[in-house]
């Protein structure tokens, strides 16, 4: 998968990088600026993504798109289909022009609006990453778990940098019998989840 990016979307993931990082120099608000992983928790997503078993994957939370775009990388291999949300409009056209750029449309379908309005209706979810505003992490892992595969994979994001706001989450999570779980150093720190 990383040896063999397509160019389109090499470029557009650049982009995004540069975009992002001018945002944070500039101090851009919160609700406007790209909040995206950084490329070597791109690649971990997209290794687990490509090694979940069949079924639906998600995204809830586009941002401008960039994480969806590693995501992407997997379904393209193994020809399946990425549903994402994004609640801000905004957002949300930018993070189409990002899946049209790169020609990753095809693989993935945005749905503008609250995922949890949605989640219940997606059944045999097989890989989900999580990275949307962090009062609703709990909500949102027990409607996609309870929908999960055996041996699907759930990723929340951010659970090391902001481990004030979701270190009760994190806890529910481990001692959950549903899944294996456990706290990767990876970027901003990644909650891998497992369904047994």
């Amino acid at each position: 998968m990383f040896h063999n990016i397509p160019k389109a979307i090499k470029e557009r993931m650049s982009y995004l990088e540069k975009l992002s990082q001018k945002q944070n120099k500039e101090n851009t608000p919160p609700m406007q600026r790209l909040r995206q992983i950084p490329p070597e928790t791109g690649k971990f997503l997209a290794l687990l993504a490509a090694s979940a078993p069949e079924g639906t994957y998600l995204e809830i939370g586009t941002s401008g798109g960039y994480s969806a775009l590693w995501i992407a990388l997997a379904c393209m291999k193994l020809d399946r289909k990425l549903t994402t949300f994004e609640i801000i409009e905004e957002k949300a056209r930018f993070a189409h022009e990002t899946f049209e750029r790169a020609g990753v449309d095809r693989y993935i379908e945005l749905v503008q609006g609250d995922a949890r309005e949605y989640l219940d209706s997606y059944k045999d979810v097989s890989f989900c990453f999580l990275d949307a505003e962090k009062e609703v992490y709990e909500d949102c892992y027990e409607k996609v778990v309870s929908n999960m595969v055996s041996g699907g994979i759930l990723v929340a994001d951010n659970v090391i940098s902001h481990k004030e706001i979701l270190d009760n989450m994190v806890q529910y999570v481990l001692d959950d019998m549903r899944v294996d779980a456990l706290v990767v150093p990876i970027g901003s720190g990644e909650l891998v989840c497992q369904k047994l």
